[in-house]
């Protein structure tokens, strides 16, 4: 298939933004430790509208991954954006330097950083906005109270939230309209199980990050090992099937700075478990 992506199917975010479900984290497409300009700023353009080109439609990135040089690149090789593109972005951590990360979620700083993400993407409205950390030190009403006035005024059309508990998402919908959810989850750490199966009931996205993690099942003789020997699939590539199968709702959202680690990706979209390897992994961790 000329664009693999599309294989994966596809997910309405908020009832009315199609994507196709394996979708692109631009993270790595800055410098070492999330910081500066990449090494290879020519590849990292390649990456992006190689990733358009083989069918991915939704691209997640954050004003901290750079910081803001992931949204630059993005609107550098992307932009004017194709009508099905659709460009996720969040705000409310800091950075310092290589490794840090402070939430701050002040109302004034949230609003702030999404009239700048919106000048570096080239957008007059950000598909899904989500609030990358909840800050502790400031009430939750005022953090998603401001971006549900950033959604009144057009700025935003939807809102999501990032690392959230069940708990969390519920008092959350209680301030303001959210369509998704982005926790740590792979194959190997299913920690998030819990806030996923509120996702399903409740039709939210479900966005992994760091999909592709698979622990000790992918030593030599494990299962992954096994099931990846009898398809011609690597490991990472069946890590991501199994993310597609589990569940409507999962977006997972592989990044990488590499042209040829991208088409890896992006080809599991095409590789189909059956019922027996998909129990087999679903155990087996």
């Amino acid at each position: 298939m000329a664009q693999p992506a599309k294989a994966s199917g596809t997910y309405r975010i908020g009832g009315d933004l199609t994507v196709d479900r394996l979708g692109y984290g631009a993270m790595q497409i800055t410098g070492p430790g999330v910081w500066g300009d990449p090494k290879d700023p020519a590849e990292a353009l390649r990456v992006l509208r190689r990733a358009y080109e083989l069918g991915v439609t939704f691209i997640d990135t954050a004003d901290s991954y750079g910081p803001f040089v992931s949204e630059m690149l993005i609107k550098k090789a992307l932009h004017p954006y194709a009508d099905d593109l659709v460009i996720a972005t969040k705000a409310g951590l800091t950075r310092s330097g290589q490794g840090e990360w402070r939430p701050v979620g002040r109302p004034e700083y949230l609003r702030q950083q999404c009239e700048l993400s919106l000048r570096h993407l080239g957008l007059e409205s950000i598909p899904l906005y989500q609030l990358h950390r909840i800050d502790r030190k400031v009430p939750l009403e005022d953090q998603l109270g401001e971006l549900a006035l950033l959604k009144q005024e057009g700025k935003i059309r939807h809102i999501g939230l990032s690392e959230v508990t069940v708990e969390q998402i519920e008092a959350a919908r209680k301030i303001a309209p959210i369509v998704s959810v982005q926790n740590l989850y792979n194959l190997a750490d299913r920690s998030a199980e819990d806030v996923l199966t509120h996702c399903e009931r409740n039709d939210l996205a479900f966005i992994p990050w760091f999909p592709i993690a698979t622990g000790n099942l992918a030593r030599p003789g494990g299962p992954l090992d096994a099931i990846s020997t009898e398809h011609g699939a690597t490991p990472a590539q069946l890590a991501l099937a199994w993310l597609l199968r589990r569940s409507p709702v999962m977006l997972p959202i592989p990044g990488t700075s590499s042209v040829a680690h991208l088409e890896e990706n992006v080809a599991a979209a095409e590789v189909k478990l059956t019922d027996t390897e998909y129990e087999s992994l679903s155990t087996a961790a």
